[in-house]
Formats: structure tokens, sequence, C-alpha cells
């Protein structure tokens, strides 16, 4: 009998750039982008362009040490953007004075390139010299190239590295720690660097002195130096899968010494500070922890703990930032977020609360200057309320610096946060943003409208409140409904939460959001015809098992970016650095669960699929687009109602500049409001 699981005629859609995929690309476009041509989609788009190109929109900067707050900034007259600077007492002003470092319109201009933004690394404590780290069209991978902030020009002869999966820090003016693609056998089977070298100004990068070596298998090593005055420390870091690693202390004469903290957990070295962030129980101590030790009496072997949070049933830790002399800890209660600010005290430390959000605003740490003072860049944002940015100092005043335009009229509406309970009983918050109906029921009444439903369940993240003008102009102000689900999976309750779905168990994950679809027509504020989904990358495999495996709950699909086909996704990109999150479908047993949801794998005939939309780009190094292709391959093989968009640039986002992410945005838009009205 035909194994139906092992099924791959598509395969040759996983060929990047063959000319028969090519092919098969544009034409599945052109369908797509024919489909909506109208005045509605050219309004749509065009009302997205107007918010994310517009120049009201405030700039969320970060500080580095010397005194500027930089930012990386997109709009229409810089679609590629510019990286620029300006001082404190300028950035206060309405219309500050910028300084630009780097125009990435005129560099791609200048050199025939279609450079995109990634991140820079600047040297400490000189700060006159970075790493700017640029990538084609996108992608993961990127070229790294040394910057003067003086001359405002990049250093002829300077550092460079050629485009790869690579990793940067500086040691001092002259030398870097470089984890890069060195040739074979230097790349981790998941494509990231596994092994670091030291480099030397002016000398060739194969010249490099060997500094460490991590396995084949491993998903990647980092090296990293603190240039903190007085505590100037190395660092490496052997990442054997997504959440276990070993830490060492790199000595000044090579030697490795190993901080002995569980693989799974993080830790963090500040001054004379070590954090432990536990994922699982340890010692007398339970996952999601955050425990403090004096970094050299500890590494002498002395276990002097300080429980510094202690999750609940209710409570987690979403994130915490140092200060020069403070701890800011960010915690969650039902998704509901509050800010306490730790001083280092004996015998224990000292807890103040800092002001609390409005009900269901999220509040959240932007920036710390750790090396100088403590000071610190706080935002405040929900569904309806659009982001305020303030600038406070531990045991001083906090200070708004920016306000957010309104970018859709919230009259009429409300946030409201109800509970679903799953298959096994474990109740699921989600919040809901629409039409205020007082929080009342409608006892199940055929009147719901349309409604848009989102969520993502894995990878420990969570999903929190954000005010988002494309959702709210394009979907809220046009009468539906919004709604994200914090099912299992994710970080919402701590590690115990993502555990929960964790790879046997991921169908938890999906169950969850099942009884979230189900609670929403329950309680009539949608019903399945009028109920559509939207999810990305990790969220775009849960719109792929929500269509195979709970078709009759939905009216549409979108899925951007998504993982689909379980069975081959270790072999393509990126993805064997994800068997911790899923498991390894070389593996007998793993493939024995994770075939009962891959998406790919379970296509039917003649099932009740709704009409799905997948989004991808072709520059997507991180999860390859040949997944959403074979799965639109599959469903129109069957006679399926299935579109496909598929941008050439854009990598893991799916969009390089504002008109592609505006053209992408119309278009699932307008797909909803097709199927779902």
């Amino acid at each position: 009998m035909l194994d139906p699981y092992a099924d791959d005629s598509h395969r040759w859609l996983e060929d990047l750039d063959g000319p028969d995929a090519v092919r098969w690309v544009e034409e599945r476009n052109t369908e797509t982008l024919s489909a909506p041509a109208g005045d509605d989609f050219r309004q749509t788009r065009d009302e997205i362009r107007e918010i994310l190109d517009s120049k009201d929109r405030i700039p969320v900067p970060s500080r580095r040490g010397d005194g500027f707050y930089y930012d990386f900034w997109r709009d229409a007259d810089h679609p590629r953007g510019l990286w620029r600077r300006t001082t404190p007492e300028e950035f206060r002003r309405d219309e500050p004075d910028w300084d630009v470092l780097l125009d990435l319109d005129a560099l791609n201009a200048a050199e025939g390139e279609n450079w995109t933004w990634s991140y820079v690394s600047v040297l400490r404590p000189g700060y006159d010299r970075c790493l700017i780290s640029l990538s084609r069209g996108g992608a993961d991978a990127v070229v790294v190239r040394e910057f003067d902030l003086r001359t405002r020009s990049f250093v002829a002869d300077g550092f460079t590295l050629p485009e790869a999966k690579s990793d940067v820090s500086w040691i001092d003016a002259d030398h870097l720690y470089v984890a890069t693609d060195f040739g074979p056998g230097s790349m981790t089977s998941s494509g990231y660097p596994r092994v670091v070298k030291c480099w030397r100004r002016g000398t060739p990068l194969a010249d490099a002195a060997f500094i460490y070596e991590g396995e084949p298998d491993d998903v990647a090593v980092r090296v990293s130096h603190d240039p903190d005055v007085g505590y100037e420390r190395d660092f490496v870091g052997r990442y054997i899968d997504f959440y276990r690693s070993e830490q060492f202390l790199r000595r000044p004469s090579g030697e490795l010494v190993r901080i002995d903290v569980p693989e799974d957990a993080d830790c963090i070295v500040h001054r004379e500070w070590l954090l432990i962030r536990l994922r699982s129980p340890w010692l007398t101590f339970p996952a999601g922890a955050l425990l403090a030790a004096e970094f050299e009496p500890y590494l002498a072997g002395r276990r002097d703990l300080t429980v510094l949070f202690e999750p609940d049933a209710h409570t987690s830790l979403s994130s915490w930032w140092w200060t020069r002399h403070h701890l800011l800890l960010v915690t969650m209660t039902d998704v509901r977020s509050r800010v306490h600010v730790l001083t280092p005290d004996s015998p224990e430390w000292r807890r103040e609360p800092l002001p609390g959000p409005a009900e269901f605003d999220h509040l959240g740490i932007v920036d710390t200057e750790p090396d100088t003072d403590d000071s610190y860049l706080i935002s405040a944002e929900g569904f309806l309320r659009p982001r305020t940015l303030s600038l406070g100092r531990v045991g001083g005043e906090t200070a708004v610096l920016k306000r957010q335009p309104a970018f859709f009229d919230t009259a009429g509406m409300a946030v409201h946060q109800h509970f679903a309970v799953s298959d096994d009983g474990t109740r699921v918050p989600y919040f809901v943003v629409g039409p205020d109906t007082g929080g009342a029921d409608t006892g199940g009444a055929d009147t719901g409208g349309p409604a848009l439903l989102t969520g993502y369940g894995g990878f420990e993240i969570a999903r929190t409140p954000a005010y988002d003008g494309v959702t709210g102009r394009g979907w809220l102000a046009r009468g539906g409904t919004y709604v994200v689900a914090n099912i299992r999976g994710g970080g919402e309750y701590g590690p115990a939460w993502h555990r929960a779905a964790l790879r046997e168990k991921r169908v938890r994950a999906f169950e969850d959001f099942a009884a979230v679809a189900r609670d929403l027509v329950a309680r009539g504020i949608t019903t399945p015809d009028r109920l559509g989904i939207r999810g990305g990358s990790n969220g775009g495999l849960l719109m792929g098992v929500m269509l195979t495996r709970y078709p009759e709950l939905f009216g549409a699909v979108v899925a951007s970016v998504p993982l689909l086909d379980m069975r081959r996704y270790t072999k393509l990109l990126a993805g064997r650095s994800w068997i911790a999150e899923y498991g390894d479908p070389d593996d007998e047993a793993d493939w024995a669960y994770l075939r009962e949801f891959s998406p790919y794998q379970n296509v039917r005939p003649g099932r009740p699929y709704p009409p799905v939309l997948f989004i991808t780009s072709t520059r997507d190094d991180r999860v390859h687009p040949g997944h959403a292709r074979k799965m639109m391959a599959r469903l129109r093989e069957h006679g399926y109602d299935a579109s496909y968009y598929e941008n050439v640039e854009g990598g893991h986002g799916a969009a390089a500049d504002n008109e592609q992410a505006a053209t992408i945005a119309a278009l699932i838009l307008e797909f909803l409001r097709r199927k779902l009205t």
C-alpha cells in the first residue's frame, strides 16, 4: 500500500531559483495580484503605505554609551532607510535635528546593490568605529563592513566579511572575535558558524587565530568580549540546540572555565553579578525562577544564590535589563505586564514597583545604559492606545519623550480578555479587540461579524498587547474584530507554558487555538464562516494545522513564511536548529507524532478546507519558501481554493521596504474581506 506520508511529488519547487520553479512562482503571483485588482485594494494599500511612511511615527532609539540616541528610519523619501543619531536634548524636540550616518538608498544607488539594514556593533569605549551588517534583500546572511563614525564612511581596508551568517564582537580597535564561514567544515548542520577565531587588523582573515570549535550538529558557537572597565572579560558559548548551551569564561591565557549552570538555563554576567534564569527545576528552585550570585565566588564553587523572581500559576518573567546599579524586571500576570526595580543588597535585594500601565496596555523596557548610568527608556502601548516612549531614572522621575499619533478611530471600540477551555481542561487566555459590547456575551446568537484571530504558540515567545495602525485602519476601523490567542508553546506563563506544547505535546497548542475559535463562536463574537485566521513562521505551521485538522472552524486562512513540511524541514536551510522544538523526523519515534499533524503530508481530497493565502519570500533563508510552494501545489492538485504570493525580497519578514510591506498587507486584508463578508 502506498504511504501517503511519503509522497513528495512537488519537491522540485524546493529548487529556489530553478527555471521551472521561478516560472511557477511568477504564474501564481500574477493570479494573486490580479484577484484584488480594483479600487478597494489600491485604497487599502495606499492607506497602509501612508501609515508605514508617516513622518509622525515615533522613533524608538537605542543608546550606546556615547551620549547619542541612535535610530534606523524608513519613510517614503528613504524606502531602504537612514541610520542616524541625535543628542538627548534634540530627541525631546518635535522635529529633532538628526545626524545621518548612513543613507542606504544612496549606498544602493552608488553600489548597484539592494542592501537592507540588519544590525550594527559599535566599538566600546571608543565609540568611533562600528561594524555594520547589511543583507541582500532581507536575508539572514549578511556582509559585515567596518564604518568610521567620525567621517561617516566605510573604512578603506577595514574589517570586512563576505556574505554569511556571521557573528562578530569587538575586542579592541584592532581585534575582533569572528564566527563565520571559514570554508568546508566550519558551519554547523543548521547553517550557522561552529568555528570562532580572533582576527587582527591588517592581516588576512585566513590567518586569524583559532579560539574555539563546536560540534557539527550544534546550532552555533559564539564568543563575546565585555569591555566594562574593571570587569573586562571574554565569554564563549556553545549552543548545543535551541535551548541548551555550554557557557565558558575565557581566561587571558586562553583557558576555558565552564560556568556551572544547567544546560537549558540562561546565564548573564554583569559586572560582579551572575544571573541564572531557569527553564527547568534545579536544586530547590522551580522552572522560570531568576537567581543571582556573585560571579567570581560562584566560579570558585560557592553557591550562595538569591531568588530574584519566582513564578506562580499566573505570573511569569518576561524580560530583565541592567542599569548601572539596578536590575529592571518585566513580569506578566495573565499577560498583563508590570515592572519592578531590584537593587543588590544584603541579605535580600530591595524591590520597588514602577507605576503600572492601563489595564491591558503592555509595558516594555526599550533600552538602558548599564555601562554609565541608571536611566532607562520605557514604552507603553495597547491594542487601542498608541505607544508612549518615556525616559526614566531609578530613584528619579519619568518624563514622556514621544507620543505616537493615532492611525485609526477607536470610538466605540474596547479590549476584553477571555479564557477558553482547551481539550485537556487548561484555561487559555485571549484578547478581543473590537466593538464595545460592555464585555457581555451575546449568548451564541448568530449575529457575529467578521473576526481575525492570530496566534503563535512556540519558542517561548509571548504575544502581548501592541498598537498596530495597519490592522487598526485596515481591519478594526472597517468593522472587523481582532483576536490574539495566548496559546501554549509561547512564553505567556513562562517555561512550563512552553514545555506543555513541546515536541510530542505540540498538539496542545493546536487544541488551544481551536478552543479559542470555538469560544469566539459560543460568545457570539463571530461565526465559523466569518472567522479568519493568520499566522507567520511557527504561526504559519499553526495555520497549516488549522487548515488540515480543523477546517470546519474557519472561513479563511492566511499563512506567512510558514513551516509546513515537517518531514523535510530539517533538510531545508536553518531547519535542523529547531529539532529541540519540534522533534527529528529522521527519528522513527519523532516522525510517528510529527506525521499526525504535518500540514503538507495531511492534505486530503474532499475535505471542507476554507480558502487559504500563502505569503512568503524568495530570499527567506530561515524558513525555505519551498514549504509554502509545495503546500500550494498540493492544495491546487486537489482543487482547493488556494492563493499564493512570493515576494522576491524580504527575508523572513517577507518585505524589504514599506512599499512591499503595504502590498502584502493589502493582499491579506482584501483576501480576508472577500472571503469573510
